[in-house]
């Protein structure tokens, strides 16, 4: 059976161009590097976790044992992951695009038409993984269970905030709870980050431009809320990464190299096949197949500060 198909385009002659899809949320965890991603995982992957208590001692002339050595670990099991849809040329035949399916009865999609596809079907994929790595839900379908439920469910892990709105008037105040939980052993690592929603970031930066009473009227540097201009944020010397994919009011203070994103191959994160069927079956179908893994999980929980 063909995926629903819906041409509701005008015809605006021959050389009418452009096909435009609605803005896609970037991926940006993975494009920016934001969390540490371990490639070729066929199956799964074991993190081991080493702990150790006090190693120094007083010196002695006999070797004496100076530490117990804790050996636990965590599990990155990619999950497999496709898209399946199924086209009929015939649909294509009235829009104002036919003519470049060819004037032969045995016709094929649209050249410019297959492009977009493929490229909406990969932005797709990035912006529901986007979405996967940090809020989903391993039961649903289409969806591996991302780091805010892990988190959640890690007692581990330091949980503040008790899930109270942020806005320009308490966003610093509440990015403070979570600074002051980050465990004094990661403070000042250089890989630290306080992932935060768009709402908190944005929140932030209304704050910083004078919409929050400690701040003064002008804002940060007297520019009111001309002082953002797209650059880097920070708060308290840590470095904020916007995780589009957290939802609202909701910030993760974490080392990058404690955050793991596992797949098998990284290039089947971007390849679409787009398979015409005539040939193999006789039909004006065309079929387009994605297929990928992905999963992700974190090492050290009680390294991790939780708000949400």
């Amino acid at each position: 059976m063909a995926t629903t198909t819906s041409i509701t385009t005008t015809y605006a002659g021959e050389k009418a161009a452009g096909y435009l899809s609605a803005a896609l949320l970037s991926g940006a965890t993975l494009d920016s590097g934001l969390i540490t991603i371990k490639p070729n995982i066929k199956f799964k992957e074991v993190l081991k976790i080493v702990s150790t208590d006090g190693i120094v001692k007083d010196a002695s002339c006999d070797f004496d044992a100076t530490s117990t050595i804790t050996l636990t670990e965590r599990i990155l099991q990619p999950d497999s992951q496709q898209v399946n849809l199924q086209l009929c040329k015939k649909d294509f035949q009235s829009d104002w695009d036919a003519v470049s399916m060819g004037y032969s009865s045995f016709d094929s999609l649209p050249p410019s038409f297959a492009d977009f596809l493929i490229g909406h079907v990969a932005a797709k994929v990035a912006q529901k993984t986007e979405q996967n790595i940090w809020n989903g839900t391993a039961a649903t379908d289409g969806e591996f269970g991302g780091f805010k439920s892990l988190l959640l469910a890690d007692a581990t892990v330091t949980d503040v905030g008790a899930g109270a709105a942020v806005t320009a008037a308490n966003v610093i105040a509440k990015m403070g709870l979570v600074v002051d939980a980050i465990n004094s052993s990661i403070y000042t690592s250089e890989d630290l980050f306080i992932y935060v929603s768009q709402n908190v970031a944005r929140a932030y930066v209304r704050a910083l431009g004078g919409f929050q009473a400690t701040i003064g009227a002008a804002g940060l540097d007297n520019k009111g809320t001309q002082w953002y201009n797209g650059g880097g944020l920070s708060f308290d010397g840590i470095k904020i990464a916007v995780a589009n994919g957290l939802a609202d009011n909701t910030m993760v203070a974490a080392e990058k190299s404690n955050l793991f994103f596992g797949t098998g191959l990284l290039s089947d994160q971007n390849e679409v096949k787009v398979i015409d069927m005539a040939d193999l079956d006789g039909s004006q179908n065309v079929r387009v197949v994605m297929r990928f893994s992905a999963g992700v999980n974190y090492a050290i929980g009680s390294d991790i500060v939780l708000y949400s």
